[in-house]
């Protein structure tokens, strides 16, 4: 039985569904486990089109540092969590199908770069878009060369240090987002796009996506182990600790 991750499949298409919508989908060692046996079931069920969307006011919080503050060893617990994370957002980049997010609210910390390693983004027009981890005195996780690579240099710069929010126009403008829908039009939407691509020649469209993809970044696992090893070694820090349990505590964080 799943908790955090429902998974379906019919006419080719995989419906994978963050499905903790009350707690806003949070990102931890669970439900990764549930999401990596997703991902590794569309690929057995030969899928031509991976949907994966949310249920709940966002598409997903990000990391659930709940989680992280309850730890013994939370350098360790976070090693595990960005290494299982960054297995599904290589798998999902690697998979023949084509990958649609279907992002409806708040894309936040994690869940950002999860719903971008799709290969089209569908967003409503209440979806935002945020990454945030140098506000609890982390480092920026899962997939940032595949953030410069779609928003561009300066960009990533400012969603990274600045902290900014982008909103559902913006990340449109930017390429990020393929089509903009009002939310009540989304699931739709989404639904008659998945099976447009699924009756398509799958063949060419896993051969395209694989040419584009090798041309913008050729080896994202690279990129990915750097960034495990920089939030491990963050996590353990003073600003880390501080940065995690200022966040709990809801004050200000105090950092050295």
């Amino acid at each position: 039985m799943s908790t955090y991750v429902s998974y379906s499949h019919a006419d080719g298409v995989a419906r994978i569904t963050l499905n903790d919508g009350d707690r806003g989908n949070p990102i931890h060692a669970d439900q990764i486990v549930e999401l990596q046996a997703a991902v590794r079931r569309a690929g057995n069920d030969s899928a031509r089109v991976i949907v994966l969307a949310s249920t709940g006011r966002f598409f997903s919080v990000g990391g659930d540092l709940a989680a992280f503050g309850s730890q013994d060893d939370v350098a360790a617990y976070i090693d595990d969590l960005a290494e299982g994370l960054h297995r599904v957002i290589s798998d999902l980049v690697r998979n023949p199908a084509i990958v649609i997010s279907v992002v409806h609210g708040p894309a936040a910390g994690a869940g950002f770069p999860l719903a971008a390693s799709a290969d089209v983004v569908l967003a409503g027009r209440k979806a935002k878009f945020s990454l945030g981890y140098t506000k609890i005195g982390l480092s920026v996780d899962g997939g940032t060369s595949l953030l410069v690579n779609t928003l561009g240099l300066h960009r990533v710069l400012r969603l990274t240090l600045l902290n900014d929010v982008m909103d559902a126009e913006e990340a449109l403008a930017a390429g990020l987002v393929a089509r903009l829908y009002e939310n009540d039009e989304l699931t739709e939407a989404a639904d008659a796009l998945a099976a447009s691509l699924a009756a398509g020649p799958a063949l060419a469209f896993a051969a395209t996506k694989k040419l584009v993809r090798d041309a913008a970044e050729p080896a994202p696992e690279a990129v990915l182990r750097s960034e495990s090893l920089s939030i491990r070694n963050l996590a353990a820090s003073a600003d880390g600790v501080e940065g995690v349990r200022s966040f709990l505590e809801k004050r200000p964080a105090s950092f050295g």
